[in-house]
């Protein structure tokens, strides 16, 4: 994993996800929108591709530092 991430603050990355992730948070989460309309196939526009993709980001970020963070605990020490 590169060494970017490690770098990255999980409080940030929490934050960055609750925020860009969730927004706008009326009347739904923007990425849960898309989510459901990916899961009905009905996400074929670009623009909503595009918004899957921005959204989607942040979280897709946390859990790779989470993912990172557990494997680096669960590792031996050399």
């Amino acid at each position: 994993m590169p060494a970017w991430l490690d770098r990255l603050p999980l409080g940030l990355l929490i934050l960055i996800a609750l925020t860009l992730g969730l927004a706008p948070f009326v009347p739904e989460p923007h990425v849960w929108e898309k989510l459901k309309m990916l899961a009905a196939g009905a996400l074929v526009r670009p623009i909503d591709i595009f918004d899957l993709l921005l959204h989607g980001a942040p979280w897709l970020l946390l859990l790779a530092k989470l993912v990172r963070l557990v494997l680096l605990r669960l590792s031996p020490a050399p």
